[in-house]
């Protein structure tokens, strides 16, 4: 995996979901029981995650803003510290992967 698949599954989920408004990130996702909102904040949290690891810093908690209608913004911001850690290829397949699944949830 490279990092420009990475960043080819963002864009394919921020498209997909950036022009919802609340009532969509509320609704429960698809055979789940967690609202869409939760789903992509948990995403990004994972991606959060990797880059923490693969920068050798401790992770950190994703702040839930009061606003679901900015973690597009956060997805794209923590995808984008992943890719400037250059992680190891197996690395950036899971985020890939993680960011695939959820949007075939969603």
């Amino acid at each position: 995996m490279s990092a420009a698949e990475l960043d080819r599954a963002v864009e394919l989920l921020v498209r997909q979901v950036g022009h919802w408004q609340q009532p969509r990130w509320a609704a429960i996702a698809t055979g789940g029981n967690a609202s869409r909102a939760d789903l992509v904040h948990k995403l990004v949290q994972e991606i959060a995650n990797l880059a923490a690891d693969a920068e050798g810093e401790p992770r950190r908690t994703v702040p839930r803003l009061d606003n679901d209608l900015a973690l597009p913004d956060q997805l794209r911001v923590v995808a984008a510290d992943l890719v400037a850690a250059t992680p190891a290829d197996d690395v950036l397949a899971a985020a890939t992967a993680a960011v695939t699944a959820t949007r075939s949830t969603l």
